[in-house]
């Protein structure tokens, strides 16, 4: 964060200082909210939580090397005190972001968004010192502590914004005004909360409503293979861009292909001219991500030959998105468990079998082990159901479902399209599967691990990978 002094701060976000003995002492590093992570000259924000409270924690974060601690009372060591925490790092983020002028980059969507956030910071950061989220904070908590990590030389800031509820995504606007705005799709995602895919294209479409005019500079970048997410250009008064495959694209992808380990090639064609790209990450749906990526990149100035290269170059930078290791003996593990929706494990199942395609020429074969989707409402019967059918439809040669009800949903559903028997099975938890992987598993195949991430399904990844050696993880 830029360098303030408390008495700065507490006029910014309206509180109360308390035991501090200098107000012109300046807070000069992050602002955290997990005392493990103070530095010295940290700000350290108390949450209240569920199951934990910040405060407990004060006196340890001030003794780590925190300036002071923003609470919602007084603590005992130097504090600036407010009467709602979360709103008051909204309004330092904000301000700070006024006051450096760096371009902010927005982009949301149903999937995809935090490996496309990845993905654009790769890119941008080639040119000028850019800050991006760690992981997906995209919430009221995480987008202002992104933005705070933000200093005097920061040119970009991306940041993905997340939605639960219509609102949500203007709120985020309201903390750190984009000047930028991509929204990746429209799915199935938190649908059980929207009600429908139309309230989801609502609350997304938030992000282009709030966007500078063309004339001020605005920019939206919409997905134009999405027919929800292409209706947008009617809600914005920014210049709008459209990625995609569509001949209607102004940043599109044309022969697209998977090279044999299941990575992504085509030619990338912006309105500047034209290069070509493969990607070293897993899944043709990357590709779309790509576009997106590239699309904001050239508007901020990147050649198309820039962009190609970077494109080929980047990797994955948050854990357990289709991180690949390939086992000495043979095996390869990929762990996609952060998260997990419909469209998500449709196209995790598609790379799935596209980097089985070389091993099963030599016996190898090809595991989904699949956990819950949360957060379907009542269309999760049919959505799991649907996901199990279509392992079956893509021939992917084991269906392991793990967990509870819905996991049952999974395996009943490849029962029934195929008839598999053995070729699918139901376990209880995550050391069923392992002990079910670590006993059938030989060398050539391939394994996928993907669920939501309250299922906590990465443990069987790491569990498989435990004994891999130094240097075996690829795709980053």
């Amino acid at each position: 964060m830029i360098a303030l002094s408390l008495a700065e701060i507490a006029a910014i976000v309206g509180g109360q200082p308390h035991d501090i003995p200098d107000p012109a002492v300046r807070v000069t590093g992050s602002v955290v909210y997990d005392s493990r992570a103070v530095e010295t000259g940290s700000l350290f924000a108390a949450f209240a939580g569920e199951r934990v409270d910040g405060h407990d924690y004060a006196r340890r974060a001030v003794e780590a090397g925190a300036v002071a601690v923003l609470a919602t009372r007084p603590v005992g060591v130097p504090a600036i005190v407010v009467d709602d925490v979360v709103r008051a790092l909204g309004a330092l983020a904000r301000t700070v972001v006024e006051r450096l002028g760096a371009t902010a980059v927005a982009l949301t969507g149903s999937a995809g968004k935090t490996s496309t956030k990845d993905l654009i910071a790769q890119l941008l950061q080639r040119s000028a010192p850019t800050v991006w989220p760690e992981g997906n904070l995209n919430n009221e908590i995480g987008l202002p502590v992104t933005a705070l990590r933000a200093v005097e030389d920061t040119r970009y800031l991306v940041l993905e914004m997340g939605a639960r509820y219509i609102g949500d995504i203007r709120y985020l606007t309201g903390l750190v005004p984009p000047r930028i705005g991509l929204v990746l799709n429209v799915g199935t995602a938190h649908i059980g909360e929207f009600g429908g895919r139309e309230q989801i294209a609502q609350a997304k479409g938030e992000l282009v409503e709030s966007l500078p005019s063309a004339a001020e500079g605005g920019v939206a970048v919409l997905n134009a293979d999405d027919p929800l997410v292409r209706a947008m250009v009617t809600r914005t008064k920014a210049r709008t861009v459209l990625f995609g495959e569509s001949d209607e694209a102004d940043v599109r992808a044309e022969n697209v292909r998977l090279t044999e380990t299941g990575q992504p090639a085509f030619r990338l064609r912006t309105p500047s001219g034209c290069s070509d790209v493969t990607l070293r990450l897993y899944g043709e749906h990357h590709v779309s991500n790509a576009l997106a990526a590239a699309a904001v990149a050239h508007e901020l100035g990147m050649s198309v030959d820039e962009i190609a290269v970077a494109l080929s170059e980047a990797g994955t930078l948050s854990r357990w998105r289709m991180e690949v290791t390939e086992r000495s003996d043979g095996v390869t593990i990929v762990n996609d468990a952060y998260n997990a929706n419909p469209e998500s494990m449709r196209a995790a199942l598609r790379a799935l079998v596209a980097m089985g395609g070389a091993s099963r020429a030599t016996g190898g074969r090809t595991w989904a082990v699949l956990g819950p989707m949360a957060e379907l409402g009542d269309e999760s019967l049919a959505e799991h159901d649907a996901v199990g059918r279509l392992a079956v439809r893509l021939n992917v040669s084991k269906l392991v479902a793990v967990g509870g009800r819905e996991a049952s949903w999974l395996q009943l559903g490849a029962y029934n399209e195929g008839s598999w028997g053995e070729e699918s099975v139901h376990v209880s938890d995550a050391q069923a599967a392992v002990d079910l992987l670590r006993s059938e598993l030989r060398p050539g195949d391939v394994v996928l691990v993907k669920a939501s991430r309250s299922v906590g399904l990465e443990r069987v990844a790491e569990a498989l990978i435990e004994n891999a050696t130094e240097g075996e993880v690829a795709g980053r």
